[in-house]
């Protein structure tokens, strides 16, 4: 008989951040998941920040996932109530974590967790200080692949996002033309990396037309 206790979370804090998703039933980390709770008018909200008040409801952080549970009224069986899911909640989520990604990306250049241009990013990325290269979907591809080509040629590359467009990135971070921007390694760009990862779930990390990937786009956190 399979012993259940090996599956038990080691400690009180690793079992408060477990959650079952309403889905597919399984146990996991409240990091894969996107909380859900009930809004006055019954409607289903996202909450991203897992602050909301009410109780929560989980579903994991993939467009499938929360498009199943809002087609099925999963919310419903969930909540033990009639609740009302928007058919395009999962685009909702989308979007909600996009601007969340940018956002942190603000926060990071303040507390001077962010360096943005081609040479400053290139010595991040040299003395292994980037966690993250936030390149342009619409920079240039030359220097794109120069970046990218010093990343792929570290011990540990850092990891690639290239969802938002250079005016987007300098309206974030307070910038014009911001086309090259490392996240550097901490406790910051871990939290961020979290949204990140979840916002893979919903949406490629990647243009689909660079085509090739010199480091590596997505990885388990």
């Amino acid at each position: 008989m399979e012993n259940s206790a090996a599956k038990a979370p080691a400690t009180h804090a690793q079992a408060s951040r477990e959650r079952r998703d309403i889905v597919s039933g399984e146990v996991m980390d409240e990091a894969r998941l996107i909380r859900f709770v009930a809004g006055p008018d019954g409607t289903v909200v996202p909450d991203l920040a897992r602050k909301l008040p009410g109780r929560g409801m989980w579903v994991a952080a993939d467009r499938a996932s929360v498009t199943t549970a809002a087609r099925k009224g999963l919310f419903s069986r969930a909540a033990k109530a009639k609740l009302s899911a928007a058919a395009d909640l999962a685009e909702q989520v989308e979007k909600l974590l996009r601007a969340r990604i940018l956002a942190g990306l603000g926060l990071a250049r303040r507390a001077g967790d962010l360096t943005s241009g081609f040479e400053k990013v290139s010595s991040a990325i040299v003395s292994g200080k980037a966690a993250w290269l936030v390149e342009a979907a619409d920079g240039a591809a030359d220097g794109r692949r120069k970046i990218l080509s010093l990343a792929r040629r570290q011990a540990d590359p850092p990891r690639v996002v290239g969802l938002f467009g250079a005016a987007e990135m300098g309206l974030a971070i307070g910038g014009e033309n911001v086309v090259h921007t490392a996240f550097l390694a901490g406790r910051a760009a871990e939290r961020w990396a979290e949204d990140v990862q979840r916002l893979a779930g919903f949406s490629p990390l990647l243009p689909e037309d660079w085509r090739e990937e010199p480091v590596e786009a997505r990885r388990e956190p």
